[in-house]
């Protein structure tokens, strides 16, 4: 079963996240803050990670782009998920290295087939 490493630092945003993806048969790790996903991510390499823009500490953005700079992470797929939906921030997310970038309100059947995607890639 994948793993699929959450980082958002919103309670209820993480348990619409969390039920979905393990609807989808996709097992769930959190993190709170860009530096608690990326020490996750040194103990534990997901299939694919769920990343807010707006963080506490260095932002969505700083992580993706730190995590696709190095070579041992460089692979994990990255789906940026925001309330952050403007076509500027969406070219940002891009720019910085994610895989796919899906604005808050999400659709739940959207994220989880997105999410499956990256993984079967």
């Amino acid at each position: 079963m994948s793993t699929a490493l959450v980082v958002d630092d919103s309670l209820t945003d993480i348990q619409v996240l969390m039920g979905c993806l393990q609807q989808g048969g996709i097992n769930v790790v959190i993190a709170h803050s860009g530096e608690e996903a990326i020490a996750t991510i040194t103990r534990q390499k997901p299939d694919v990670i769920v990343l807010d823009v707006v963080l506490p500490g260095c932002s969505g953005f700083e992580v993706c782009r730190e995590l696709k700079a190095k070579a041992d992470t460089s692979d994990i797929p990255v789906v940026i998920c925001s309330t952050k939906g403007s076509q500027m921030d969406k070219f940002w997310g891009m720019k910085q290295g994610a895989d796919a970038y899906i604005s808050k309100p999400i659709d739940q059947e959207e994220l989880v087939r997105t999410i499956k995607q990256l993984i079967k890639q």
